[in-house]
């Protein structure tokens, strides 16, 4: 299996007509205008943002019924999941920031990158190795500066303190947090494709994939399927749910190499998986 994967990876990344040229050509001449936007990458991040969401905000609905949903969460003794009143008062919250910030800071970014888009897509290994390398730079850079901002006492007040307002986070908190933090993560990210020199292909696929594990990492759920179940590498909702409990420790967003290296690694609270086992064992 691995063998036939990695003459497939070589095959689509060698082929005279990348597989992903038609799909790219269509989008360029329909949607050119669109592409260029500079508005494109904040509305982009806040409706992928909603849309990855919704599964959880109906899981959290059936968690008040359902007895297999509710021994998914990882926060025993909590209480209930989120009411629905508390998922509209952050919808509104993250929507004013991203209006009144986010929005015109990072136009502002994009008018200053280059306005014109390549006329080939990238192959497929390009764009798997394009992804890959802007998850690792982002979870180095976001791990740098989530470690500065629990370690100099006014950064933390005036920046990132209001994210920790969510001991129990849920899916849609992921974004709840001051504009100075939602700007810096998602220039973050911005940064880390461009500094790469990433395909806008490439881009869009990371920007997409970022949303979805920081929606993970906050949906209060150790679910069966989990990412960091298959990859051993990743922290996942357990690793970052600590976090949210002890502060000091499990810095870095998705991957925990970092944490390891630098001694801020504790391993996920062991009644997130306790639950989990007797669930399974019922």
């Amino acid at each position: 299996c691995d063998v036939f994967c990695l003459l497939l990876f070589f095959y689509l990344g060698h082929a005279d007509a990348p597989v992903l040229q038609g799909l790219w050509e269509s989008v360029r001449a329909g949607q050119q205008q669109i592409l260029l936007s500079p508005y494109l990458a904040a509305s982009f991040a806040f409706l992928t943002h909603l849309a990855l969401c919704a599964p959880f905000l109906v899981l959290d609905a059936l968690g008040g019924v359902c007895q297999r949903v509710r021994s998914w969460r990882m926060a025993a003794g909590s209480g209930p999941p989120p009411s629905l009143w508390k998922w509209y008062e952050c919808f509104w919250r993250v929507l004013f920031k991203y209006i009144t910030a986010v929005l015109p800071a990072t136009a502002l970014f994009q008018l200053l990158r280059s306005s014109s888009l390549p006329e080939l897509a990238p192959s497929c290994w390009q764009l798997s190795v394009e992804v890959v390398a802007c998850f690792l730079l982002f979870d180095t850079l976001f791990f740098i500066w989530h470690y500065c901002m629990h370690r100099v006492p006014w950064l933390y007040r005036a920046v990132h303190q209001m994210h920790h307002q969510h001991h129990v986070p849920f899916a849609l908190a992921a974004q709840d947090a001051s504009s100075a933090e939602l700007l810096s993560l998602l220039l973050l990210a911005l940064g880390s494709a461009w500094m790469l020199g990433c395909h806008p292909l490439s881009e869009a696929l990371f920007h997409f994939l970022n949303s979805w594990l920081a929606v993970e990492d906050h949906c209060g759920y150790n679910l069966p399927w989990a990412l960091h179940r298959i990859l051993p590498c990743m922290g996942g909702a357990p690793f970052h749910q600590t976090h949210h409990k002890k502060q000091s420790k499990n810095f870095a967003p998705y991957f925990t190499h970092w944490d390891h290296l630098f001694g801020t690694y504790i391993e996920p609270r062991s009644y997130f998986r306790k639950r989990h086992d007797r669930t399974v064992m019922k």
